[in-house]
């Protein structure tokens, strides 16, 4: 049996508990990180291949973002072993069951991720009397609805332009997941005049030259869709969305989809992390070495988190987009003056300064951290 205890280190996690309803068909773990700066916060991701490593990793990631950001919170992330499309009845049986099963973990406040949505917080909500992400009726800000993490995309990956000389009008841009966060931010990012060339779902990847219509392809998807099912473009495998020649290319899928194996394939300028862990660490590092700028997970795509913190603490949907803004573009710039001031890489830079955040805030702890 692999050593459980293998990622641990003096940051976390606190807690990793594996939750097992044979009869009714639930398997789930929730990964608690790290509380020190507060109760965690963190999604809960619906997944057929999700695991104990995959939620830890996450929770690690949510402990950066949250304390990166300034937030009063730790980090935190569960998963549960499931189809996210089954029918809406058995799903919502499944996730109160989970909901259930959690309620006494009192230190984390779930909120919606991969295969999860307002739905599904509010019958989380429902059970415990905490979640974030809600739907509006619900009092909650939507930040899926909305896309308040590709909105905070946007706004790092304008920084990060700014930084390397590259002008968004007219850059072709590259999305890997066209779901809650990658339709959002191709969204955004054509208003400040990028050009989507290519973007992939689950069924294959969609390319055009000549710019993809983004409109068309969000209603595509909300009608329940796929990219295949447009007429126009080139339809190419879903692993050839690493191939397609861009300026900014944005993983916001699953974890380590760019790694040692192929990483030579992706010709980019910038790559802005919209999903969590989407690059392992030796690709980042021969991505910097080809002069190719990484905009880290846990700076980049904070927008969630921030929306659901403003929400958490009884905050307005504008409010949540100016801190958004505010936040994501000031921790964009004091990540990239570390980088050429240090000379390390973007994730050194920005693991320092998150970290130091944690242990500042572990100081005033006794027992929780």
């Amino acid at each position: 049996m692999a050593d459980p205890f293998r990622f641990a280190d003096d940051l976390g996690p606190l807690k990793i508990v594996h939750i097992w309803r044979p009869k009714l068909g639930l398997k789930a773990v929730v990964a608690i990180d790290n509380i020190a700066c507060g109760a965690a916060i963190g999604g809960v991701r619906m997944a057929p291949d999700v695991g104990a490593e995959e939620a830890f990793r996450l929770a690690r990631a949510m402990t950066l973002k949250n304390a990166a950001a300034g937030l009063p919170h730790g980090g935190g992330k569960s998963v549960v072993v499931a189809d996210p499309k089954m029918p809406l009845a058995d799903k919502e049986r499944l996730i109160r069951a989970f909901a259930a099963a959690m309620a006494d973990l009192v230190d984390y406040i779930p909120g919606p991720d991969m295969g999860t949505d307002e739905l599904a917080m509010g019958w989380v909500h429902d059970e415990t009397g905490r979640a974030v992400g809600l739907p509006r009726e619900r009092g909650g800000i939507p930040l899926d609805e909305i896309g308040a993490t590709g909105f905070g995309l946007t706004a790092a990956v304008e920084v990060a332009a700014g930084h390397i000389g590259l002008s968004l009008a007219g850059a072709r841009m590259a999305i890997q997941g066209f779901g809650s966060v990658g339709k959002h931010a191709a969204r955004f990012l054509a208003k400040k005049g990028a050009v989507l060339v290519a973007a992939s779902d689950t069924g294959g990847t969609l390319a055009d030259d000549n710019g993809l219509d983004i409109a068309a392809l969000i209603a595509l998807k909300q009608q329940g869709g796929a990219l295949r099912d447009h007429p126009h473009g080139r339809h190419l495998g879903g692993d050839a969305i690493i191939d397609v020649p861009c300026d900014i290319w944005i993983p916001a899928a699953r974890p380590d989809v760019i790694r040692a194996d192929n990483v030579a394939r992706l010709h980019t300028k910038l790559v802005a992390q919209g999903a969590n862990i989407p690059c392992t660490v030796e690709a980042e590092a021969a991505l910097a070495a080809r002069g190719v700028l990484v905009l880290p997970d846990f700076i980049a795509n904070a927008g969630g988190v921030i929306c659901a913190a403003v929400e958490y603490h009884g905050g307005s949907e504008a409010a949540a987009f100016a801190a958004i803004d505010e936040k994501i573009r000031a921790n964009t710039r004091a990540v990239l003056d570390r980088v050429a001031e240090q000379r390390v890489l973007p994730r050194a830079a920005a693991n320092d300064f998150a970290e130091a955040r944690v242990r500042h805030a572990m100081q005033t702890r006794r027992w929780e951290h």
